[in-house]
């Protein structure tokens, strides 16, 4: 972790305004964070990295993780288990046992409604409850949301059950990047199938739809909001101005009503704007560099580097030694049978007589020698 991630672990807000850049807003989120979506740039953040329990917020991770394994033009019958264990007192489209649900009706019902009926057809479709957990919590590590901890994918409160206003702002990135998922998110009403025909769901995200006296706002593409009693009210909201897209998340305001996360979100929002390109980023949304691939093997395993080699060849038992060898007795040459000649038999002759001519030189010499004395 570099020195401008490891800012936003820092307590308090951080922010790096460059001169004549506004203040951040004063807002009463126990953690909040602003970016740009774009380029992943973190441009002020508060308790950023602070665990709390995310509501349904969390479904953002639940949809980046689902969306590519689901086909939107499928279909699933759902059974009296899948909704056997929504939590009491969840939110809920009106999934019901028995009836087939397209897939992007369903989807609808995760975004608009925050239906935890819909997320447990949805998941059952995707493996299973179990699952699906265990595929959120492989894709926040992927992400480089380590403050997550998943163990129910629509957000309703578990035990350790946690995220952060940093993670839910990678989720909510993570998915600016898929079309459904933008689709999905921004959609204000749709029609949901039930009662033998359809009836009409509204978008419970109030910046997206202006309703309950909530001012919309310009340009807001939408994502997710949540709400549990542990949470408090959460929000990740993304807006589009020219060519600029500011994502903001909010968790747990302390003060105002029940609209105060909406207020604090356009405050942050409008700062966001702002300072884009006139603050220096305190940290970066972008995902971790994936790990290297293993070496691939050869056909009878894997290379061994020098060193490996060199410990190998340590660790290998010292060879047997070599035994000496027996001195062989000297061997007579061969019995000759009557009529074989060992090669000797020419040999003799021929030795006798260079031996003759030899001596016969040598005796003329003597002889010459002596009468040259003589005389």
């Amino acid at each position: 972790m570099g020195p401008v991630e490891g800012t936003l672990y820092r307590s308090g807000t951080q922010v790096r305004p460059k001169r004549g850049t506004p203040a951040p807003p004063n807002v009463s989120a126990l953690s909040w964070l602003v970016a740009d979506a774009r380029s992943g740039d973190v441009l002020a953040g508060h308790e950023a990295h602070l665990p709390l329990p995310p509501a349904s917020t969390l479904k953002t991770l639940f949809a980046v993780t689902a969306l590519p394994h689901l086909p939107k033009d499928g279909e699933h019958e759902v059974t009296e288990a899948e909704l056997d264990d929504v939590g009491e007192g969840s939110s809920q489209v009106g999934v019901v046992a028995g009836d087939t649900y397209a897939v992007e009706d369903l989807w609808r019902g995760v975004f608009l409604s925050s239906g935890n009926d819909a997320v447990r057809a949805l998941a059952e479709m995707n493996g299973g409850w179990d699952s699906t957990v265990k595929q959120m919590r492989v894709k926040a590590k992927l992400l480089g949301a380590y403050d997550t901890h998943v163990v129910s994918p629509d957000g309703y409160d578990a035990d350790g059950q946690v995220s952060s206003a940093f993670d839910l702002a990678v989720f909510g990135r993570t998915g600016l990047a898929l079309p459904e998922f933008v689709e999905y998110s921004s959609t204000v009403d749709a029609q949901f199938p039930g009662y033998g025909g359809t009836f009409g769901i509204v978008n419970t995200n109030r910046l997206l739809t202006g309703e309950d006296g909530v001012e919309e706002y310009p340009g807001l593409i939408g994502i997710k909001n949540g709400f549990t009693s542990e949470a408090g009210y959460t929000l990740i909201a993304a807006a589009k101005r020219g060519g600029r897209t500011i994502l903001v998340t909010v968790m747990n305001p302390q003060w105002g009503g029940v609209h105060e996360v909406y207020e604090e979100a356009r405050s942050l929002l409008d700062w966001g704007f702002r300072a884009a390109g006139r603050v220096t980023p305190v940290g970066s949304l972008k995902p971790p560099p994936a790990p290297l691939p293993p070496r691939p093997p050869v056909k009878d395993g894997p290379v061994p580097g020098p060193v490996a080699r060199a410990l190998a060849a340590a660790a290998a038992p010292a060879p047997a030694p070599r035994p000496t060898p027996k001195p062989v007795a000297a061997q007579a040459p061969p019995a000759r049978a009557d009529g074989e000649d060992p090669g000797y038999g020419y040999f003799m002759p021929v030795l006798f007589i260079g031996s003759a001519c030899l001596a016969a030189v040598a005796l003329y010499f003597l002889r010459r020698a002596a009468r040259r004395r003589a005389a």
